[in-house]
């Protein structure tokens, strides 16, 4: 009769470890991904700010996993699941594809939330993919290039504000690496401009700075911040978001405008689309963020044939972080190889294990929080850098971000400062940076024409 098969949908933390834990298993194995990449999503922010190149955190699947004989890695949009039959639909360019399953693992992620205003998406791109991450390295370098040439101290002031709308982990992070971009890596590099007299805004509507580390970590990071010269901005909501400006509400205030060409959205969540596919196919229920509400289990109530892990997975007590999938990926691999080797598999629920959380402020500054352990200043960094070189994929992308880091933390320089055109004009960021201005800088480039070709 052959092996049972086994399709996983996502090439991130949960479906690559699912792959990986299921490699001496009695299984077939097909991998459906969007993207030919893995993508350590957690250090996208260092792509956009020209610490490491794309390839050190998004090494090709195929590459990780070609060792692996009970594999096939395929790229292609998941369209449909079909629960009834047990088919999961998936595009590439022309082709329409349908894989059958005995059992699915569905690890698609997540992606970001406006929280119902997808219209700021245009004017502030997230930090879930690697194209927002170099739409981004592109908007930051070129707001230094278009302020060098901009004679209008006004329109100058808003080329050099920079708003980061989250501050949890990654709007911290983003935030800190944009403000020592601008007091180290490009201070003396201009002549018309000081990259110094940038501004670096924080906004978020929690009282404190990464919420999840607790008040007195938070307020440590937030003097931090501070004492670099970010703007930190609490207990308030942004309302609108144009090309232009930045409004948000304070509790009980005014709402206040800031001018600013380069925004980043780093607030919220919401489950992959295959959250919805999922409910439609089989009732289950979804929660206020879009993700699958699973069974202790990490399956659909009613269909034990399908795990929902990672972070389109609603598990109570379960962080939307890279160890959640990872753990929840082995789990359900586990239970798949009892399966399929004829043991009982029993009913024994997951379990999550807090390994601790940490994020970076600067250079040679983070905080960790173990338990009740909580670790600030170098010791914290260096911890970060072991831990998330660890799960870097790939001897070769180790050694890459090793080489990187090195100089960048030990300089003051940074390797991938490089950006294109196409990466510039990406979601109407023509208008975002100030169409009068790029126009001039882009049309010897194009051939003469008056307006660069856009890429969506």
């Amino acid at each position: 009769m052959g092996n049972k098969h086994v399709v996983i949908i996502g090439s991130g933390f949960g479906g690559l470890f699912a792959a990986k834990a299921l490699r001496h298993a009695d299984v077939d194995i097909t991998l459906i991904s969007k993207t030919p990449n893995h993508l350590f999503q957690p250090l996208l922010y260092q792509v956009a700010t020209g610490i490491l190149s794309e390839g050190s955190i998004a090494p090709v699947t195929r590459d990780i996993l070609k060792r692996q004989r009970n594999i096939r890695v395929e790229t292609g949009l998941v369209t449909g699941i079909d629960v009834t039959d047990r088919l999961v639909s998936h595009r590439f360019h022309d082709a329409v594809l349908q894989t059958p399953y005995d059992t699915l693992i569905v690890a698609a992620g997540a992606g970001q939330s406006y929280f119902g205003h997808d219209e700021f998406e245009t004017f502030a791109p997230g930090m879930k993919t690697i194209d927002d991450a170099l739409e981004l390295r592109a908007r930051i370098f070129w707001a230094f290039e278009l302020a060098e040439v901009e004679p209008d101290p006004v329109e100058r002031a808003r080329l050099l504000t920079f708003v980061v709308v989250g501050a949890g982990p990654t709007g911290v992070e983003m935030a800190g690496q944009i403000r020592e971009l601008a007091n180290t890596t490009l201070a003396g590099q201009f002549q018309s401009i000081d990259p110094r007299d940038a501004r670096v805004i924080l906004i978020d509507g929690a009282d404190q700075v990464l919420p999840p580390f607790g008040p007195k970590l938070g307020a440590k990071t937030q003097r931090s911040l501070e004492r670099s010269g970010v703007e930190v901005v609490l207990n308030s909501i942004v309302t609108d978001v144009t090309a232009q400006q930045v409004v948000y509400q304070p509790k009980g205030e005014q709402p206040v405008t800031v001018g600013s060409v380069c925004k980043v959205w780093a607030a919220g969540v919401r489950g992959s689309t295959l959250g919805k596919v999922l409910a439609e196919q089989t009732g289950c229920e979804l929660d206020r963020s879009g993700r699958v509400v699973v069974t202790p289990q990490l399956t659909i109530p009613d269909h034990p044939e399908i795990y929902v892990i990672g972070d389109l997975a609603a598990v109570p007590g379960v962080p939307g972080v890279a160890q959640g999938a990872i753990q929840g990926a082995k789990y359900a691999a586990r239970r798949i190889k009892d399966a399929a080797a004829g043991r009982p598999v029993g009913e024994e629920p997951f379990s999550y294990f807090d390994k601790g959380s940490m994020a970076t402020i600067s250079k040679f500054a983070a905080v960790v929080k173990v338990g009740r352990i909580e670790i600030t200043g170098f010791l914290a960094w260096v911890a970060w850098l072991f831990l998330h070189l660890l799960y870097i994929a790939g001897f070769k992308s180790r050694i890459t971000t090793l080489l990187h880091w090195m100089i960048s933390f030990l300089g003051t320089g940074r390797t991938e400062r490089v950006s294109t055109n196409q990466q510039l004009v990406g979601r109407l960021a023509m208008e975002a940076l100030g169409q009068r201005v790029t126009g001039k800088l882009l049309r010897g480039e194009k051939g003469g024409t008056d307006e660069p070709r856009t890429t969506h």
